[in-house]
């Protein structure tokens, strides 16, 4: 029999997850600004679009989360022209995943757990995921690796809830736990058909598939004003305005 792989990685808690989530999704959807200052992930962590839940770091905060995470290895600090110091993270070598697995990871590691069809639309603004299809083949390479498990019930087809597992074993437990006490998600849900009103009868439709790719846009022009937000007071603060 074989030897269990030894994981590369350890479990986070809640602010680590945070910042390392904010440090990929900067990395993919704002590749101009990254590696990140302090304040940059400050503002990222803290921004109200597709954060689960919203958080209010400072930056000692940040300065905590960002040395633990250099001692687990999650991190690297560099700097920039000698002044300013930025971080970037490792999760490719700490995980050993791919460009588009550290995009899933780093959806669910900012939000947590939701749907296959919620995650598709929201990583897919970092790399492609054409289709569920091309989602749920990654997804089953990351449970192969142990960095992601089923939350829904063995046979459910529709609204199929996954999470991170990155997670202390306590916190995993209780989330497992608040999902079999949750309704069941469905990613169509369906609903009675009841007549439009006429002045409607001619609009078009829009797919939830559709509708979630806007929402996605929409998030990923507010992150890219967040970052601009966070250079432009870093170049103020460093010529004394």
């Amino acid at each position: 029999m074989n030897a269990p792989v030894e994981k590369s990685w350890v479990p986070l808690n809640h602010r680590e997850r945070r910042v390392l989530g904010v440090l990929v999704e900067k990395a993919k959807t704002t590749p101009e600004y990254y590696p990140l200052t302090i304040a940059a992930i400050v503002t990222g962590s803290n921004q109200k679009s597709n954060r689960d839940p919203i958080t209010n770091f400072d930056a000692d905060d940040v300065e905590e989360i960002l040395q633990g995470l250099r001692k687990k290895g999650a991190v690297v600090m560099v700097e920039a022209g000698g002044r300013v110091v930025r971080w970037k993270h490792t999760l490719y070598d700490w995980l050993k995943v791919t460009k588009v697995e550290l995009a899933v990871i780093a959806e669910l590691l900012l939000r947590g757990a939701q749907t296959e069809g919620d995650l598709r639309a929201r990583a897919g603004r970092m790399e492609p995921l054409p289709d569920l299809a091309a989602l749920q083949t990654v997804i089953e390479s990351l449970v192969a690796k142990d960095l992601v498990v089923y939350l829904s019930p063995p046979g459910v087809r529709r609204g199929v809830v996954v999470t991170h597992n990155l997670y202390p074993p306590n916190e995993l437990d209780r989330e497992k736990a608040r999902q079999a006490a949750a309704p069941a998600l469905d990613d169509e849900p369906e609903r009675p058909a009841r007549p439009a009103p006429a002045r409607l009868e001619s609009a078009p439709a829009v797919s939830p598939d559709e509708l979630a790719r806007l929402r996605a846009d929409l998030e990923a022009l507010r992150e890219q004003v967040h970052a601009l937000s966070a250079e432009v007071r870093e170049l103020k603060s460093a010529l004394g305005a």
